[in-house]
């Protein structure tokens, strides 16, 4: 919602702008040349996206998500050792690092809320430090493969728009290192588990 009215007042504010200094219809073909660039941006996306979901689909099928939820299973155990017992749980923390590591984050928010959703059951209007070193990877994921990053680069007209691989593994792992610690920290500071109560959680 907050969004919405701040997006909402850019738009107003520049359409005042425009018509105060003279440049109405100039700001109106922005607009429009906005609109059918967003659009031809959405076509490109969505073929690359397409293609990492199969990807993602055949990987299911053919029983490799599988097996990286169990190489990421000693990991994810001692992140989250409070649910290292519950199988639900950490299927879907695992499917949602694999769609993270694959760079497909609108596969992997749905899989995150998922686990969020499971993981809130123990303490229900709260936020738990589990969870909250679950939003923490969710945010700041390692990237394998950036899928949509070079998706854009791609539609912006990029040769080689994997060539920023370097770059992103360096990035996402820092972040992720960053992340964790801080995560780590603030659970010491604070061990309650029910510390950081959840607004608008029923």
């Amino acid at each position: 919602m907050a969004m919405s009215f701040i997006w909402t007042g850019m738009v107003a504010i520049s359409l005042l702008c425009g018509l105060a200094t003279g440049r109405g219809p100039a700001v109106a073909s922005a607009a429009m040349e906005g609109a059918a660039s967003a659009v031809e941006l959405c076509f490109h996306m969505a073929g690359v996206l397409c293609l990492w979901m199969g990807v993602m689909e055949i990987m299911r099928r053919a029983g490799l998500i599988e097996l990286l939820s169990r190489l990421l299973r000693p990991l994810l155990r001692r992140l989250y050792p409070a649910f290292a017992g519950d199988q639900k749980v950490m299927d879907s923390i695992s499917a949602n690092l694999s769609a993270n590591l694959l760079g497909l984050g609108n596969a992997a928010t749905p899989l995150g809320i998922q686990a969020a959703q499971l993981m809130s059951r123990r303490t229900p209007g709260v936020a738990s430090d589990a969870l909250c070193m679950l939003v923490v990877c969710n945010t700041a994921s390692i990237q394998l493969i950036p899928t949509t990053v070079a998706s854009v680069r791609m539609a912006a007209g990029s040769a080689a728009p994997f060539d920023i691989l370097p770059a992103v593994w360096l990035a996402s792992g820092i972040s992720v290192a960053v992340g964790m610690t801080a995560a780590k920290l603030c659970a010491l500071l604070w061990p309650d588990p029910l510390r950081r109560p959840l607004r608008g959680v029923s």
